[in-house]
């Protein structure tokens, strides 16, 4: 039942929280989880320096050679990796048919935010600077890396550069102050991130000096002007979130700009389940609805191998 698989999921996460302490090296907690979504992927990795920024290619069997969707992780700015996220970026790849570049961007506590937004925009940079136009380029990102995704891009626009094509979001952190009404109103239904929890890892990310409702990394607070140029989105979050306020008010804000915004709320699902898509067939529905959104954004493919 679908039900047992969420609590089994549920139940593997909690184990791995269990062992954090808080004289737990950054370095366990950063193996921890890469550890928990150690599996075999089907596809092609290959490390790639993307304008000094580490990454990997993730290049499914068949994928367009001239678009690439940017992933970037969650983890809460502080844990998190192309490796903990090698399958989900290969499902994404195989469902929009589309390579992707995953971005191993800087973490806290070592590199405070905005650390993490000028590596997103290097990399997105750099695609330009070696010919891949923004019409061929989506970007796609879960939770932190979610919210990381826009900050990236509001980033780029206030420089006057081009936007890509389209952005799928997943459990994106848009609020790192953490004050959405469904913090409150669904601490009950979510079995892992409770808004102390999410205040303290906002503070980790920004250091002791950095303000959570600045809008650099807190995207729903972003100049109404800056918001209406996003290009369109697909937002996914999980009923059993206490972060589903993050998607639907920046989901709310964007469409009032008149920015073309989908979001969903998965019944059941819990914070970025397309993490589990092993055991979750919600994960994959949703993986292949953002693969085909990304798809139809980016236009008909010029190459393919």
């Amino acid at each position: 039942m679908t039900q047992d698989s969420v609590d089994a999921v549920v139940a593997r996460i909690r184990r791995v929280y269990s062992r954090w302490r808080r004289d737990t090296p950054v370095s366990q907690m950063r193996a921890d989880w890469d550890a928990l979504f150690d599996v075999e992927i089907d596809a092609e990795v290959e490390p790639v320096d993307a304008g000094g920024v580490p990454c990997h290619w993730i290049r499914p069997a068949r994928h367009r050679t001239d678009a690439v969707i940017v992933y970037l992780h969650g983890g809460g700015y502080r844990v998190g990796s192309v490796a903990s996220h090698r399958d989900l970026m290969a499902r994404l790849a195989t469902a929009a048919g589309v390579q992707v570049i995953g971005i191993d961007y800087r973490l806290a506590p070592e590199h405070p935010l905005p650390a993490a937004i000028d590596d997103a925009v290097a990399v997105l940079d750099w695609l330009e600077q070696i010919g891949v136009a923004p019409e061929r380029t989506a970007v796609a990102g879960d939770s932190a890396g979610g919210g990381l995704a826009v900050s990236a891009i509001l980033s780029r626009l206030k420089d006057g550069k081009s936007r890509p094509a389209a952005a799928y979001l997943m459990s994106a952190w848009t609020d790192l102050t953490a004050s959405g009404v469904s913090y409150a109103e669904r601490a009950e239904l979510d079995p892992i991130h409770q808004r102390h929890l999410i205040q303290a890892m906002a503070q980790g990310a920004l250091g002791p000096d950095g303000a959570t409702d600045d809008p650099r990394w807190s995207p729903l607070r972003a100049p109404r002007e800056l918001l209406s140029r996003l290009p369109p989105m697909l937002l996914q979050v999980g009923e059993r979130e206490t972060l589903v306020s993050d998607t639907v008010d920046f989901a709310a804000l964007a469409q009032a700009e008149g920015v073309p915004v989908q979001f969903e709320i998965w019944p059941g699902m819990i914070h970025v389940f397309q993490q589990f898509a092993r055991d979750l067939p919600q994960a994959e529905e949703a993986i292949a609805a953002g693969g085909r959104f990304i798809a139809a954004h980016l236009g008909s493919a010029a190459k393919i191998e």
